[in-house]
């Protein structure tokens, strides 16, 4: 786990002062690296690499990076391989390996299959491999955007880095891009590669990049495909997926420093917290946030139940009203962009406190959209089990309103969603329907003038995206969802979980999140998977020897919620004053005027869109305010 960044003249000539290049770049993710740094120039100052290290595997001075191949590669690679044993072992008759890093398996394999080699690769990881030989350079991230990688054209300079803020002193200008925030204030998450940033694009999941010729080229080469196989045993099913979670569990506990676990109290952090202390060295840590004084947001009880059962020693950071207007803004900063709501600070609190026992933490991500765990889904299958219903047709993957009725109890705190979702359009498409459910831009409608963003493109992007990918057959409603939230929403997530922990050093691993685990699901059908819409049934019911009782019957999980409520109706009511008032005084294009309202942060409830507001205007405080500043950094 790493940052990296670096630069290559599309025109084959020098870059100019390409070592100032790589130093700032360098800095600007110094956070991501406490272990090493390093850099590599080519002979010509036409390609440049920077990496800082957090070491997990080969501790030793052989696994500093960016590393030099034989024949003329050099690579900067952040993440973790996790089958660079069985990698090393294929590669060892073809390679003379010197180190015992995943870092020189990748270099190995791309010298046995070329571009080919991602495809071999079981892991999270983001690289860039500069080839001296073919005078390219071969990027890649992994299949789910575990790992960030960010780029940008300026003349006939491509530049890339872990991190966006890496990039911007290089910028003609920071500016915002009006369709990535277009898309941004409808989902609170990007389906195009462009960010909030002008001018700089993400890598997308399961992609590559190439750059060759002075021309930058992607493609993807690797999706899930729905395909599933109705003739499954539901219990032969249970045994396969504890099989190849155990097996995805052994390899994502291969490190040479301890690891802990996120235990938020929830079913999957649970979940991975008891299998990885079953399968580990004794001793697991645990780590856990809550707010003392609210109860309602406290969860500290369950997580308490799962670190017992795991014999794990849990460790708790209690989290205060001071914490948030101390810290917030440290959160926007590394984030590099909005995000959707202020669980991310909570994370980072978290975070913190883990930094001082592990630099390697396990995590829950990606079992919500895997086994069904949205409550989203559930609404969306009543609908259509009560479409079905009255025109007397079976519906896709076997939904029917008499096997969801009993299922309707996990509904009872989502009222004010199925008040908004049947306000119009019932029974519309399973396409249109979904995007009633993800539709955020109602939480920001009085204050965001869209005569000035382009709803419509992302709109039509989202469209786009829940079509493709079919696969074989009908599709299930449940898959449909599923798949999209996979390519779009889960990466958000992802995009929190790497940058608060890598904010004090500390790798994220998600076990669930392994492709073998994933394509195998793709199979299942919805009926076992999420029975009458029963939120992870697959997952309760094969794990219900190991769960405790407490945690495997809840239907209330809070997902990290955080007091901002009752924090800005009291402590820090000035601060929400204060900051907002600063944004009126901008008078930002996309905002209407008297957006934020006078009585905005004197008492008046705290909403989504108030959330919205702040950290739009923490953002830019972050970085288009000090755009001058960021710039010097390039020019000194």
């Amino acid at each position: 786990m790493c940052g990296i960044a670096g630069a290559v003249s599309l025109s084959g000539a020098p870059i100019e002062r390409l070592d100032r290049r790589c130093r700032v770049m360098s800095g600007l993710i110094a956070h991501r690296g406490p272990d090493g740094e390093g850099a590599w120039t080519s002979a010509r100052d036409d390609a440049g690499l920077v990496h800082r290290r957090l070491a997990i595997i080969d501790l030793s001075p052989g696994g500093a990076q960016p590393m030099q191949g034989p024949s003329g590669t050099v690579i900067a690679y952040n993440g973790e391989i996790y089958n660079h044993v069985e990698l090393r072992r294929e590669l060892a008759g073809r390679w003379q390996f010197r180190t015992e890093s995943d870092t020189e398996v990748i270099l190995a394999a791309y010298d046995r299959w070329g571009e080919d080699c991602v495809e071999r690769l079981r892991g999270m990881f983001a690289f860039a491999l500069w080839d001296e030989r073919a005078r390219t350079l071969f990027a890649a991230r992994d299949r789910f955007g575990i790992k960030p990688l960010y780029y940008a054209r300026n003349g006939c300079v491509f530049s890339f880095a872990s991190e966006a803020k890496a990039l911007l002193p290089f910028l003609d200008a920071i500016e915002t891009a009006p369709a990535a925030l277009a898309e941004y204030l409808t989902f609170q998450f990007a389906i195009s590669q462009a960010t909030l940033f002008r001018g700089i694009d993400a890598l997308l999941p399961g992609h590559v990049l190439v750059v060759r010729d002075g021309a930058v080229t992607t493609r993807r080469y690797w999706d899930v495909t729905f395909a599933p196989d109705r003739g499954r045993d539901p219990r032969a099913v249970e045994e396969r997926l504890r099989a190849l979670l155990d097996d995805s569990l052994a390899l994502h506990l291969r490190a040479d420093v301890p690891i802990g676990a996120h235990v938020s109290g929830g079913l999957d952090s649970s979940l991975i917290a008891l299998l990885a202390s079953r399968a580990g060295p004794p001793g697991l840590l645990g780590f856990h946030g809550r707010f003392p004084g609210h109860p309602a947001h406290d969860e500290s009880a369950y997580a308490r139940a799962a670190a017992a059962a795991a014999g794990a020693t849990l460790h708790v950071a209690d989290i205060v009203a001071a914490d948030f207007s101390a810290r917030i803004g440290a959160v926007i900063h590394h984030l590099d962009f909005p995000v959707a709501g202020p669980g991310s600070f909570a994370q980072y609190m978290v975070a913190a406190t883990a930094a001082k026992h592990r630099k390697a933490i396990l995590a829950g991500q990606g079992g919500d959209e895997l086994f069904g765990g949205y409550a989203r889904y559930l609404a969306a299958y009543l609908e259509q089990g009560l479409k079905d219903a009255i025109h007397g047709s079976a519906g896709a993957g076997g939904i029917s309103l008499a096997s969801v009725l009993p299922n309707l109890g996990a509904l009872r705190e989502y009222t004010p969603l199925l008040q908004a979702l049947w306000r119009d359009g019932l029974f519309e498409d399973a396409e249109a329907r979904y995007l009633r459910l993800i539709d955020r831009s109602g939480d920001m409608a009085d204050a965001i003038d869209w005569q000035a963003l382009d709803k419509g493109v992302a709109i039509e992007a989202y469209r786009a995206a829940f079509r493709s990918g079919t696969g074989a057959g009908a599709p299930s409603l449940l898959d449909r969802m599923t798949r999209f939230d996979l390519n779009y929403a889960l990466p958000a997530l992802l995009h929190v979980e790497d940058r608060m922990g890598m904010a004090h050093g500390i790798e994220s691993r998600v076990p669930f999140l392994d492709h073998p685990l994933v394509e195998f699901l793709a199979t299942v059908p919805a009926e076992i998977k999420f029975p009458g819409g029963r939120l992870k049934h697959l997952l309760r019911s094969a794990y219900r020897d190991v769960l405790p009782a407490s945690i495997a019957g809840r239907r209330d999980k809070m997902g990290f919620p955080v007091p901002l409520q009752e924090w800005c109706a009291g402590p820090l009511k000035g601060f929400m004053q204060d900051v907002l008032a600063q944004q009126r005084a901008r008078r930002l294009p996309y905002l209407k005027a008297g957006a934020h309202g006078e009585g905005r942060g004197q008492g008046a409830p705290f909403t989504r869109q108030t959330w919205g507001l702040l950290s739009l205007e923490l953002w830019h405080q972050r970085f288009h305010d000090r755009a001058a500043e960021l710039r010097a950094l390039a020019a000194a």
